[in-house]
C-alpha cells in the first residue's frame, strides 16, 4: 500500500465519519453504510453508559472534527510537507499507549503511524476503548491492507521498535524510565490559556466558551486558566458564556461544582460564581473539573515574558494579542488541523526517522 493508496483510503473513512453529525441521517446505501453505518450509530448513542463524560453531543463533535479533517485536500497538503515519507508499508511497529481523558484522543497518533507507513500497536485507555477500535475496523473494511498493520493489546506493549505515550505527570516519568532504551514520544500534563485584553467582541468571549467547556474541560486544549487585565470587568465575561448553563445539568460535572464550590465557601477563599462555572484568583495554570483560574496583569509585555519562559506547560494559547506566536483564535482550540501537533512535537518527522 503506497502513499497515495493511504490517504484515499482516510479520506472515505473521513467520508463515513462526516454522515455523524449532530442527528445525520444515512447519505446513501454504499456497502461501507449498509455493513457499518447502523452499529457506529448505535455505539455512539450508548457511549456514554459506559463513560458518562463521554456523551452523545460531545462524541458526535469529535467525531465531525475528525471527518472534517479527513479529505483528500487536507490529508495531501499535511503530507506534501514531508517529501522523503515512505512510499510503501515498512516493517516497523510502534507501540502507542492512548489516553482516554476525550472521545477519540488517541487518533490522530494512530493517523500518524498508519499514514506514514508503520504498523500500530496500541494499547488504549480503559476510558475509550470502543471507538477506536471501530473505526480501525472500517478502515480495515475500506481497504483489507490495514488489517496486517493495526492490533492492540490489553497487556504490556513488547515486540515493538518505537513508542509514543500520553498519560500523566506521574505515570510519564514511569513512560520516561520504562521506555528509554527506545525511540519515544512521551506525553505529559499540559493546559491551555486564554489571555484578554479587554476590547474582546462578545461574540469572541462566546466563542471561548466552546474552548473552556467542550469536553467538560477534561482535554489539553481546554482552556483551564484565564489572564486577564487589572481591571478587567467579569461581569461581560459570564454574559457571553451564559449559553453553557445548562452543562451544570450534567450529574457528574454538577458534582464536581458543588464539591469545588464547597471547599472554597468553607476555607472563605474570594472567587466568582455564575451557578455553573467558578472562578479564583491563582497562580497555577491547571485547575480542577468546573474550576477556572485567572490571574491578572499589568504589563503585557512583562505577561509575555512570563508565558515564554513556561510553554513547557503549555498546550495552547487563545488570545486575539499579536504578541504571542502561534495563537489561535477564541472557539478553535477544539479543531486542530493535522500538522497541530500535541505538545508541538512532530510526530510524523519522528516515525520518519524510525528505521
Amino acid at each position: 500500500m503506497n502513499i497515495k493508496q493511504r490517504i484515499e483510503a482516510f479520506a472515505k473513512l473521513g467520508n463515513f465519519l462526516a454522515q455523524f453529525e449532530n442527528n445525520s441521517t444515512k447519505k446513501n446505501n454504499s456497502p461501507l453504510n449498509n455493513k457499518f453505518y447502523d452499529d457506529f450509530n448505535k455505539l455512539i448513542s450508548i457511549i456514554e453508559i459506559k463513560n458518562q463524560w463521554f456523551t452523545i453531543k460531545h462524541v458526535r463533535y469529535s467525531i465531525s472534527a475528525i471527518a472534517n479533517l479527513l479529505t483528500e485536500k487536507n490529508l495531501s497538503k499535511w503530507i506534501n510537507n514531508y517529501p522523503n515519507i515512505n512510499n510503501n508499508n515498512t516493517k516497523k511497529t510502534i507501540g502507542v499507549i492512548m489516553a482516554g481523558n476525550i472521545p477519540l484522543v488517541g487518533f490522530h497518533d494512530l493517523l500518524c503511524v498508519l499514514i506514514s507507513g508503520h504498523k500500530f500497536l496500541g494499547k488504549m485507555s480503559s476510558k475509550d476503548n470502543q471507538l477506536i477500535k471501530k473505526i480501525t475496523e472500517i478502515l480495515i473494511s475500506i481497504n483489507p491492507e490495514f488489517k496486517e498493520l493495526i492490533s492492540f493489546t490489553e497487556q504490556n506493549l513488547s515486540n515493538f521498535d518505537a513508542i509514543i505515550a500520553t498519560g500523566s505527570n506521574n505515570t510519564s516519568r514511569y513512560f520516561e524510565f520504562y521506555f528509554k532504551n527506545y525511540p519515544h514520544i512521551i506525553r505529559k500534563n499540559r493546559n491551555s490559556i486564554a489571555i484578554l485584553n479587554g476590547n474582546e467582541t462578545i461574540n469572541e468571549l462566546h466563542n471561548l466558551a466552546d474552548d473552556i467547556f467542550l469536553y467538560f474541560g477534561l482535554g489539553c486544549r481546554n482552556i483551564s486558566k484565564l489572564y486577564v487585565p487589572n481591571d478587567y470587568n467579569f461581569d461581560i465575561f459570564f454574559k457571553a458564556i451564559n449559553h453553557y448553563r445548562n452543562i451544570i445539568n450534567h450529574k457528574k460535572y454538577a458534582n464536581n461544582y458543588k464539591y469545588y464550590k464547597s471547599i472554597l465557601l468553607i476555607n472563605k477563599t474570594p472567587h466568582l460564581d455564575n451557578g455553573f462555572l467558578l472562578l479564583k484568583e491563582d497562580f497555577s495554570i491547571s485547575s480542577p473539573i468546573s474550576t477556572i483560574y485567572y490571574e491578572k496583569y499589568h504589563n503585557i509585555n512583562d505577561l509575555t515574558k512570563a508565558i515564554n519562559q513556561n510553554l513547557e506547560n503549555i498546550q495552547c494559547i487563545v488570545t486575539n494579542c499579536n504578541e504571542f506566536k502561534n495563537k489561535i483564535e477564541f472557539g478553535q482550540a477544539q479543531k486542530p488541523e493535522l500538522w497541530d501537533y500535541a505538545d508541538n512535537v512532530d510526530t510524523l518527522k519522528f516515525l520518519m526517522q524510525i528505521n
